[in-house]
C-alpha cells in the first residue's frame, strides 16, 4: 500500500483524490493529511482537513459544500444554540457522531493515527489516511486584529482579517506519525494536492523530517497549483500569499515547493507562467485544473499520473 502518496488538506485536495482513486486502485493511495486546523469544539476533537478527505473517499461528503456529510441535519447544534452556546462551527448530527467516536478513542489512549485508521475501516475507505503527526500541531494566525486560532480566523471570522504572519505552534517538537516518512521514502509518485500552500500544505511540511524525506525520496513529486489566473477557486490562499509578500500565482506556489518538486501542473489560463516555473528546475504541464465535477477530477488525476 502507498505506491502513491498525496499531501492533502481541504476541499481542493479531496476533489483531486476522488478522481485519483478512480484512476488507480484506492489501496495504492496513501494520504498524509494536515492537522494544523484541528481544534476542540464542545469537548470534541475535530479534524476538519482529515474529515474532508475521509468523507470524500467514503462517498459521504456534501458535494455542494465540499465538506461535511451529505444530507446531514443540525438538530444537535440547534439545541445548543437554544441553550445559549456558541455554534459558529457547523457540525451536522452525523458529523458529530464521527467526532464523538474519534474523541472517545483518543480519550482511551489511542493515537490519532490509530483512530483515523479505525474510522477509515468503519466507513469503508480503502486508501490509507494518515495524520502528518500524532503530536500537538496547531496553525496560528497573527492578523490585523490580533492572534487567532485557525478556526477563529477561517470559520468564525470568515477569513476576512489581513494575515500578518502564520505560525505552526508545536511543530518544533512534533514528530511524523508512524508510517509517514516511510510512505514518502518508498513511494513511486508523490502528489502535492491543490491545497492552500500556506494553511494546508505548510503545516505538513513544518513537521521535522517531512520536507527532508521529500528531498531525499526517489519518487516523482508532482504538484497541482490551487491558483488559477492568480485567484483561488475556494478559500483565501491568494489574499494570504499577497499579505505575506509572496507572489499570488502558480509561480509563487511552485517557488514555495522548488526545493523538492519535480513537476508542476498549472491551469491553461496560466500558460505565460510556464517558462518562469521551468526556470525553477521543474517540468510544467498545462491542463484544465478546475474540478467542476467528478469527470474533471478524473481528468486532472490522469494528468497527475502522466506527469514525467
Amino acid at each position: 500500500m502507498g505506491r502513491i502518496v498525496a499531501l492533502a488538506g481541504g476541499v481542493g485536495a479531496a476533489r483531486l483524490l476522488r478522481g485519483l482513486v478512480r484512476v488507480v486502485s484506492p489501496e495504492d493511495v496513501a494520504v498524509v493529511g494536515n492537522v494544523g486546523d484541528d481544534f476542540e469544539f464542545h469537548g470534541l476533537h475535530v479534524c476538519p482537513d482529515l474529515d474532508i478527505v475521509l468523507y470524500t473517499l467514503a462517498g459521504l461528503v456534501d458535494g455542494e459544500r465540499g465538506y461535511g456529510v451529505a444530507g446531514d441535519t443540525f438538530k444537535c447544534l440547534d439545541m445548543l444554540a437554544e441553550l445559549g452556546f456558541e455554534v459558529w462551527f457547523r457540525l451536522g448530527d452525523k458529523d458529530i457522531v464521527v467526532q464523538m467516536v474519534r474523541t472517545d478513542m483518543l480519550n482511551s489512549g489511542v493515537s490519532l493515527s490509530e483512530a483515523v485508521a479505525e474510522l477509515c475501516r468503519l466507513l469503508g475507505v480503502k486508501s490509507r489516511l494518515m495524520p502528518v503527526t500524532n503530536d500537538y500541531l496547531r496553525t496560528v494566525i497573527v492578523a490585523s486584529c490580533g492572534r487567532l486560532s485557525f478556526q477563529e480566523y477561517f470559520v468564525k471570522r470568515a477569513a476576512k482579517d489581513e494575515v500578518l504572519e502564520v505560525m505552526f505552534e508545536g511543530n518544533d517538537c512534533a514528530k511524523p506519525a508512524p508510517g509517514v516518512v516511510e510512505a514518502i521514502s518508498n513511494a513511486e509518485r508523490i502528489v502535492v494536492c491543490p491545497s492552500n500552500p500556506i494553511l494546508s500544505v505548510n503545516p505538513i511540511l513544518s513537521v521535522p523530517g517531512v520536507r527532508e524525506a521529500l528531498k531525499q525520496t526517489n519518487a516523482r513529486i508532482v504538484a497541482v497549483s490551487p491558483l488559477i489566473g492568480g485567484k483561488t477557486v475556494k478559500g483565501p490562499a491568494d489574499r494570504i500569499m499577497k499579505s505575506l509578500g509572496l507572489e499570488a500565482s502558480a509561480y509563487g506556489v511552485a517557488e514555495m515547493y522548488s526545493d523538492f518538486l519535480d513537476h508542476m501542473i498549472i491551469d491553461n489560463a496560466d500558460e505565460e507562467l510556464g517558462m518562469s516555473i521551468r526556470r525553477l528546475g521543474m517540468k510544467v504541464s498545462l491542463v484544465d485544473t478546475f474540478m467542476r465535477d467528478v469527470e474533471a477530477s478524473v481528468s486532472l488525476a490522469r494528468a497527475v499520473m502522466a506527469a514525467e
